[in-house]
Order: C-alpha cells, then structure tokens, then sequence
C-alpha cells in the first residue's frame, strides 16, 4: 500500500470517554494514516448527565432495539474508499446503546457494507451481548469484522456501579470521598495507544485476518467466565422488563412510568442487596460448567458469530 491508508472513526460518545479511548488508540498512527472522525448524532440529543426518569424510560426501546431519528452522516464518507472502519460504542442495558442500535438499523449504514471493521468498546464491564448483536448488524451489512478491542471499568462490581451512579446523575467523573474516579482508568485509556502501530501495520501489509490474535496477544480483551453467566441473566430479565412496560406505552408515555420506577427500584435492589448472593450463585455454576464456559470465553474473545449464544 504506497499511499496513506485511509480510516473512518465511526462512534457515538456520550459522555466523552468512548472519544477519548479511540483518540488513545490512533494517537500514534495520525500522521501515518488518514483519518476521518464522524460522530453518530440522534435528533433528539440524549442528556448527560441524565435524569434517574430519563434514564430508565430509555431501557425498553434499547433492550428491543426500536430504533430512533438520526442526523444524517457527512455526505462525503460514502464517496470515500476507506481501508479500515473503527467502530466505537458503548453498553447500555446490556445492549448496544440506543444511537449505535438505530444507526446500524438506517439507511446510513451502508457505509459499512464491504467495509473492514474494528469495534473498540470502552463500558462498566457487561458487553458480550452488545458485541452478539452488532455482529448480527455486521453480517447483514456485509461488514467484515477483523478486530475487537474492550476496555471495562476495573474496580469491584459495588464500586464501579457507585461511581457510575455518581457520574451519570451528577456529572461528577473525578474521584470523591473514598469512591476513585468513575469509567474505564485513565491509566487503561492512556495504555490503549499500543494498539495503534499494529492495526496500522496490518491494515498497510494487508493482514487484517490475524490483527485480531495481535491485538488479543496484547491485552485487547479480558474477560472472566462469572460474567458470562451474569450477564446471560441479566439479558433475561432485561427482555422480560422491557415488554411489561411497553405494554403500556411508548417513550415517556404516562402510562406506564408506574411499571419504569418498579424496574428502577428492582434493579437497584438487584445490585446492591442480591449482587453477592447472585455472584456466589454464579461461582458454583461456574465450578459445574467450567470447561464449557471456558469455550465461551474464547468465542467471545473472538470474531465469528452463532446465533443463540444468548
């Protein structure tokens, strides 16, 4: 490849920190590759911090994937020939976050069609689902996914839901009291810049097909076989939820904001009252299942898709 290898930053960021960790990944191949950055921007814009209302009123349509109004993307992307497409997103109730779900249901989505794609994930520490679905979007497009990068916040579980809490209600990202600073560690975010210089060589030699061993070789994912049972739980009683209240309405419908502050209180009483009886639970599962959920965490580590894996 004699000419700059051209790359679209394709991401939606709320908060900024999903922009922060791809700025680290390509920090160091910027003058190497040409690279264009485009933000998916909904219509409505979602508020951050956001309001505890808000907040949980969103979880039906994200766990059903009913998609929302987008702005349209640059026109000029899709008259470009890009040799690589890193796909950022976040989770958001186990699901790929509304705007990144709507998006790779649109029209706008054909950028992707033909496209090799990396996703970079930066979220609390669920993602295997979110990684499931958009793999499903992918092979739709006609997208070719040759890498996955992950980056999760990596304090205890309690912690890391206290100062998310703290962070996405209050807008108070810095550490406080005896809580640490919310999100993935800025010390992960500024180590993320290792990743750059190998996808830049595999996108030049044209050797995407084994960037993602590279990238796994390098720390790009970790991931505990506990989660995976977690998570599968949680996928489930997600799905539950979400159609009890949309059974009385849509987004923000009065309706059914009886049966959204009932998910709100459960879910809180999940995490902060039945989180260490569902982790001892999930221990001895994994003991009984160990060799099979230790296949689980290869396949999730890695690019292939089976449909049913939740």
């Amino acid at each position: 490849m004699l000419t700059k290898p051209r790359i679209l930053v394709l991401y939606y960021s709320q908060s900024g920190q999903l922009r922060d960790i791809i700025d680290s990944i390509v920090g160091d191949i910027k003058g190497k590759a040409d690279i264009d950055f485009v933000s998916i921007k909904p219509v409505t814009a979602f508020p951050f911090p956001w309001k505890a209302s808000s907040f949980f009123d969103t979880m039906p349509e994200t766990v059903q994937h009913i998609p929302i109004l987008l702005n349209p993307l640059p026109a000029d992307i899709y008259n470009t020939d890009y040799d690589l497409v890193i796909f950022g997103y976040t989770s958001w109730f186990l699901n790929p976050s509304l705007p990144i779900s709507s998006f790779l249901q649109s029209e706008y989505a054909s950028i992707l069609k033909g496209k090799n794609v990396i996703t970079v994930i930066g979220c609390r520490n669920m993602w295997l689902h979110g990684q499931e679905r958009v793999k499903e979007y992918f092979r739709q497009l006609g997208a070719n996914l040759v890498g996955n990068i992950v980056l999760t916040d990596t304090n205890p579980n309690l912690v890391s839901v206290l100062t998310i809490i703290r962070w996405s209600f209050k807008g108070k990202k810095e550490a406080s009291g005896l809580l640490p600073a919310a999100g993935v560690q800025d010390h992960d975010i500024k180590r993320a810049s290792r990743f750059g210089v190998p996808i830049y060589r595999h996108v030049t030699e044209n050797k995407l097909d084994g960037l993602q061993k590279e990238l796994l070789m390098m720390g790009a994912i970790h991931l505990k076989p506990g989660l995976i049972i977690l998570e599968r739980r949680g996928v489930k009683n997600f799905r539950k939820w979400s159609q009890y209240i949309r059974d009385r309405g849509g987004p923000g419908a009065p309706e059914r904001q009886g049966r959204v502050t009932m998910f709100k209180r459960l879910l809180i009483v999940a995490i902060f009252i039945l989180s260490p009886i569902s982790s001892l639970t999930a221990f001895i599962q994994l003991q009984l299942q160990r060799r099979s959920l230790l296949k689980d965490v290869e396949y999730f580590k890695g690019l292939s898709y089976e449909p049913g894996k939740f």
